[in-house]
């Protein structure tokens, strides 16, 4: 077969599984923001129908033999930078999709689909015990699936690594022994002084309103509004589709608007990743953000860095008097930026303030970790999240709904998913001084509320690179080193440090 051809049937197998993935996250969109309930038995059996098709389409022997025949090219150096790049990529999925039968990755579908539609009800009713036998057939399935891909290694850190390529327990340990060390003895030190009052942060504002809020935030961040969408929903989330097809999501406390106004940027940062990536890998398995630490890189990275900095409170504060004025006509620019940055413990982690949160995500790494040892099950988990809350957070836990129930990712099977979301506040906060040296102004663009040029600069080191780089290759672009977790470190102890005059 020509090499022209063989390269043809590459692109239209990328085409295919992009048509599938494409269709899955139409129907999760839907299901998260407006399908009927009863619906939910219909969509997992689609999901499931969709997902075997995928699978089907990637592993079987014609799909095998395109990759092998590639491969060969490729070792020829026959192939064009890009294309090369795509063959990595799906080679790799490819070689860990073959080793999970078609039917399981099918059933696995179908089971996360069922699992989610529980927790939902699960949650509001504040019973954990409707959703435990999920979570430990997910565990189960999940164990079973690592060692078909990986049986020389501990299931973890074959699902650590799926989420983040190169990292496994050993390397979150150190990570997170160097973040606790730093964090929690700010976190006490803290919790002696007196927090800021701003009793306007619980004063009411419709949800309509919010809506407007949030829609002019995410012009702020760099959303195109024809290219987006937003919705409400119970957990927000956001699935970037297409370049032209880029949804986010928020959740309306209508008194607690900064919950919504900070749930959006960091929607909107990750949207905007995705909105940004080489338009060349449109269909392609390129075509999406990279690891989900450096996802998560970039919406904490316009979340916090931007949207919480001292800068950003002059085109925020533009905002929310715009359409609340009745609440912050008369709050300043500095009572703003307090209380936006309140250090304190808290339950819930997508509420958890900026210092605290890395707490959050330990809390979930400790009980991942000792669910895939088999030093517990999912019936142990309500006490081990109420004794690592009191351990990391000096709090107690009420009820599951604002313990292990509060997070959507388990019941989808994101097991390992979490640490990442630390991992990316770190990488965001190395961005920060190498994108200074490079000669961009981060705190003249946010106080403009302009924030062109800081899009650029992160389009041209990460967004437009799509998924053809790993973490470790863009973060040494971009930086200039690899991952060094003081850069987090000095970041959160200067901010907290001046915030609260230790």
């Amino acid at each position: 077969m020509a090499k022209d051809a063989t390269i043809a049937q590459f692109k239209q197998l990328q085409r295919n599984l992009w048509l599938r993935t494409y269709l899955m996250g139409i129907l999760e969109f839907d299901g998260e923001t407006q399908a009927p309930p009863q619906g939910a038995a219909a969509r997992a059996e689609a999901m499931g129908a969709l997902a075997g098709e995928y699978h089907e389409a990637l592993t079987n022997a014609s799909a095998q033999n395109l990759i092998a025949q590639l491969k060969a090219a490729a070792d020829a150096d026959e192939l064009d930078e890009q294309t090369a790049t795509e063959l990595r990529v799906l080679a790799r999925e490819q070689h860990e999709s073959i080793a999970i039968p078609t039917e399981e990755a099918a059933a696995w579908s179908q089971l996360t689909s069922e699992a989610n539609a529980v927790w939902h009800k699960a949650k509001l009713a504040n019973d954990w015990a409707s959703f435990e036998p999920y979570v430990d057939r997910i565990l189960e399935t999940l164990k079973r699936h690592a060692g078909y891909i990986d049986s020389s290694r501990d299931p973890y850190d074959v699902w650590l690594d799926q989420y983040e390529r190169g990292m496994d327990s050993a390397a979150y340990d150190r990570f997170f022994s160097q973040v606790k060390n730093t964090v929690v003895p700010l976190v006490h030190a803290i919790g002696e002084r007196p927090q800021p009052e701003a009793s306007f942060l619980s004063a009411h504002v419709p949800g309509a309103v919010q809506m407007d809020i949030a829609r002019e935030l995410m012009d702020l961040v760099g959303l195109q509004r024809d290219a987006s969408v937003l919705a409400c929903v119970e957990h927000p989330f956001t699935n970037g589709m297409a370049a032209g097809d880029v949804r986010i999501t928020t959740h309306i406390y209508e008194n607690n608007l900064l919950s919504n106004v900070y749930s959006v940027i960091h929607e909107a940062g990750h949207a905007v990743y995705e909105q940004n990536i080489d338009s060349a890998y449109a269909y392609t398995c390129l075509g999406t953000g990279s690891t989900m630490g450096i996802h998560e890189s970039q919406s904490r990275f316009f979340e916090n860095i931007v949207g919480r900095s001292r800068a950003f409170m002059k085109p925020l504060l533009t905002v929310l008097r715009k359409y609340a004025p009745e609440v912050y006509d008369n709050v300043t620019e500095d009572e703003l930026y307090r209380a936006a940055n309140i250090a304190q413990p808290s339950l819930i982690r997508t509420e958890a303030d900026e210092l605290t949160y890395p707490l959050h995500i330990m809390i979930r790494y400790d009980i991942e970790r000792q669910l895939f040892a088999g030093e517990a099950s999912a019936r142990d988990i309500p006490a081990l999240w109420q004794k690592y809350t009191r351990s990391y957070l000096g709090i107690d836990v009420p009820d599951d709904a604002h313990g292990c129930l509060q997070d959507t990712h388990w019941s989808g099977g994101s097991f390992g998913y979490f640490p990442s979301y630390a991992l990316g506040s770190a990488y965001g906060a190395q961005m920060v001084p190498a994108m200074e040296a490079s000669g961009i102004d981060l705190n003249g663009a946010c106080a403009s509320g302009d924030l062109a040029s800081v899009r650029g600069w992160l389009r041209e080191k990460i967004w437009r690179w799509g998924a053809g780089k790993d973490a470790s290759e863009l973060v040494l672009g971009a930086c200039g080193a690899p991952l060094d977790a003081s850069f987090y470190c000095d970041y959160l102890e200067s901010k907290f440090s001046g915030l609260y005059g230790l």
